[in-house]
């Protein structure tokens, strides 16, 4: 059984983007959450299309190889209305499922210094979810958090703060609902998407630069090398000819996968026109990472057999997590 391309898309909108992937162990099936563009929206209203967006769902249970659709997540209105969600970050703390997403008032039509926050929501089983608050960060216009455990205990999100060139921040929890800002991270160049886990012996963060994700390299958390950057080249299979966006990564023992999404219909160095729904429409792909000679490599041709996530329980999660 080969993992097929696309991997995943959405049926109802086709905009499925910024995905994140977790084991829900209580239904016994890996989850996907990612943001729920609405690519067959008319084309009116500059960007209303990538606002007042729901946070998407899809459930896999033969190790991620065919995903279904499952709705969306419900339970994220904290006061009435339309309102934007995007970019979920799901983490289980072993008792409670804590996503943190980004949360904008309303239906924004354009790209505007409207104010973004993260808001922490709980789970016991990842279907019903109870507001638990608003985080308190570094600016009022923060988006796309991405969490780890350190080896401390400790909790650690990095973010993108657009309030300051769009660089990613981090902060630090001992209990994932108290965060401590603790500074600017990477301060390169305009960036989001901050993804960060553990591989080959490192700590491995990707940002997406779109023009494919950045690579940084870290052995403490805290300061970061900064290497080539992959998904920068088109690939070879159905829907992914473009570069990758805002990616989550699997460690799956001593393999990792990266699950990141492409806009397949617009050409690599054309126009892009956001009026057009084949500029719009975007399909979730994962491909393998390795660690060779201290550089994460990705081949995104590369076919991979399935199914090929296992059960946090079943892996035993020895070595790398």
């Amino acid at each position: 059984m080969t993992v097929p391309s696309p991997l995943c898309r959405d049926p109802l909108l086709d905009g499925a983007a910024d995905p994140t992937v977790i084991w829900n162990r209580v239904r016994r099936e890996w989850w996907m959450f990612y943001t729920n563009r609405r690519a067959w929206s008319p084309p009116i209203g500059g960007f209303g299309w990538v606002h007042g967006t729901d946070i998407g769902i899809a459930t896999s249970v033969d190790g991620g190889v065919t995903w279904l659709h499952r709705g969306i997540a419900e339970g994220l209105c904290t006061e009435p209305g339309r309102h934007t969600f995007w970019a979920p970050e799901v983490v289980d703390d072993g008792d409670l499922f804590h996503m943190f997403v980004t949360v904008i008032d309303g239906v924004p039509t354009a790209w505007s210094d409207k104010p973004r926050a993260i808001r922490h929501y709980t789970s016991a089983d990842l279907h019903t979810r109870s507001f638990r608050s608003t985080l308190c960060l570094s600016s009022d216009r923060v988006i796309d958090a991405g969490i780890i455990r350190a080896e401390d205990g400790r909790y650690l999100m990095w973010y993108k703060d657009e309030a300051d060139g769009s660089h990613t921040y981090r902060a630090s929890s001992d209990d994932l609902r108290t965060w401590a800002v603790d500074g600017p991270t990477i301060e390169t160049c305009p960036h989001e998407g901050p993804n960060v886990f553990r591989l080959g012996g490192y700590y491995w963060m990707l940002t997406d630069e779109w023009r494919g994700l950045r690579v940084f390299r870290s052995t403490d958390l805290v300061t970061w090398a900064q290497h080539d950057r992959i998904l920068d080249e088109p690939g070879a299979r159905t829907d992914d000819g473009g570069v990758g966006y805002h990616a989550d990564v699997v460690v799956d023992g001593q393999s990792g996968y990266v699950f990141y999404f492409t806009h397949p219909g617009r050409e690599p160095g054309m126009p892009v026109d956001d009026r057009l729904y084949e500029h719009r429409r975007s399909s979730i792909q994962v491909a393998r990472l390795r660690v060779e000679e201290g550089r994460l490599t990705c081949d995104r041709d590369e076919l991979i057999a399935g199914p090929f996530l296992t059960a946090p329980d079943q892996l035993g999660r020895l070595g790398d997590e």
